[in-house]
């Protein structure tokens, strides 16, 4: 009977290690993420549960992101609606996400789009890339392919 208690409390401790949690955010602090006067390079992906090619270039960040030392920060900007936190939370957990998710609460996307890339449509999965210490940056707004991303930051750096 013991044994069983210690299987079900590991079971659920190691659910909890990769239990991801997207924070709920307005423009304000992607705003200042995007104005980051940090000695890494950037990286800001868009995205959603629903779009198909987002969720297809994610292990892309999400490799990129498990590379330490690589003088990188990876950041998930998701555009599900707010009240749909749970569902997100759900697809992190199950995609076992370790990237920092940021769920955007700004449904007036033409308010703070521009701000973003003026070259932006507003499509998405979209990426900026940038570097803070120069100020060179990069926006693609269509899916990444492997590779990718290591031709961008090679290029900024």
């Amino acid at each position: 009977m013991v044994r069983r208690y210690v299987f079900i409390i590991l079971i659920l401790a190691a659910n909890a290690a990769f239990a991801q949690h997207a924070s709920v955010v307005k423009f304000d602090r992607l705003q200042a993420l995007l104005e980051s006067q940090s000695d890494q390079i950037q990286v800001v992906n868009f995205w959603a549960t629903w779009c198909g090619p987002c969720v297809k270039e994610l292990p892309l960040f999400e490799a990129l992101n498990s590379k330490k030392d690589s003088g990188v920060k990876v950041t998930l900007i998701n555009l599900d609606y707010a009240d749909q936190l749970e569902k997100v939370n759900r697809f992190l957990n199950q995609k076992k996400l370790r990237t920092e998710v940021l769920l955007l609460d700004e449904i007036d996307y033409n308010t703070w789009i521009d701000l973003v890339d003026k070259s932006w449509g507003g499509a998405i999965p979209a990426t900026l890339v940038f570097n803070p210490k120069t100020g060179q940056r990069k926006f693609v707004d269509k899916p990444l392919a492997e590779g990718d991303l290591d031709k961008i930051i090679a290029a900024l750096k």
